[in-house]
């Protein structure tokens, strides 16, 4: 298919008056949009419904040390517990599901309706369309670990109580302190979530069947815990997706290795750019039939 044309207007400073803010309201509508759709809705209320399971669990157990997640044991005493392990709970399953249905139906479900089609000759860039797919995306997925965290922390808040937190190293911080810290761990996941979610539009960009890609992003996820889990591998698991998403805790010790947060981080990033890199090849590139 022969690529978009878009013409360039005679007068650049009206054009520039016209357009100014254009990309900023295409990404409002879009994020609106993501957040907006219903089945979107549904999959963020199955979020925000793991730290209440959990809390209500934890609250009428009462379980000792030692049981399940690192966290768990120690949210009776201080509720902002919950906020760490329900995150602990979502993030090797419920919360790549969900970025995963939503990057990968970000560009194929608009090709498989058609409507891919018509946005492109309207005229807009398919740089543009991108950019803008892959802003919501991310806005997307940082409200994806937003929920989880705000649940956890009220739910653990009712039901626990705020209190100055005990790290994993056995230092205590005030609350101010944690929230902080508990900011550190949202954007943290939230990073390492969206080298996901630009696999996503990689893939979405492949295809115009939308399930098929949710399933590709999904198995980007699995085919990474496989391989991380194979012991003869070891010397690839640091560079494994998946490998260093529970690296956040380390901001819940008292001496915090920021080269380690940066490494990990800087990895999660490169992983987003090679597969926004590919994604931009192949929208630009690709032939748009429906």
């Amino acid at each position: 298919m022969s690529s978009v044309e878009t013409a360039a207007p005679v007068d650049d400073a009206p054009a520039d008056r016209r357009y100014r803010g254009i990309l900023w309201r295409q990404y409002r509508a879009e994020t609106g949009l993501l957040l907006k759709r219903r089945r979107n809705m549904i999959l963020l209320a199955v979020l925000a419904v793991v730290p209440i399971v959990i809390g209500v669990a934890v609250k009428v157990s009462n379980p000792g040390g030692g049981e399940g997640p690192e966290f768990l044991s120690r949210i009776t005493g201080n509720g902002l517990f919950l906020v760490f392990t329900a995150i602990t709970v979502a993030i090797p399953f419920f919360l790549p599901l969900v970025v995963g249905v939503v990057a990968g139906d970000s560009i194929a479900g608009e090709a498989g309706l058609g409507t891919l089609r018509y946005l492109l000759t309207v005229p807009v860039s398919r740089g543009r369309v991108l950019t803008v797919k892959t802003l919501a995306v991310a806005t997307f997925t940082g409200v994806a670990v937003l929920v989880v965290a705000l649940a956890g922390l009220v739910i653990g808040a009712i039901l626990f109580g705020m209190h100055a937190l005990v790290l994993l190293s056995g230092d205590t911080v005030g609350v101010g302190d944690a929230l902080l810290r508990t900011v550190g761990v949202v954007v943290y996941v939230t990073i390492a979530l969206f080298g996901l979610a630009a696999g996503g539009l990689f893939i979405s960009s492949l295809t115009e069947n939308a399930i098929a890609a949710m399933a590709g992003t999904v198995g980007i996820v699995i085919l990474s815990a496989l391989l991380n889990a194979v012991p003869q591998l070891t010397g690839i698991h640091p560079a494994l997706l998946t490998h260093n998403w529970l690296g956040y805790g380390e901001l819940l010790r008292r001496s915090i290795s920021f080269s380690d947060l940066a490494r990990w981080t800087s990895l999660h990033l490169a992983y987003a750019a090679i597969f926004l890199t590919l994604a931009w090849s192949r929208m630009t590139s690709k032939d748009v039939t429906s």
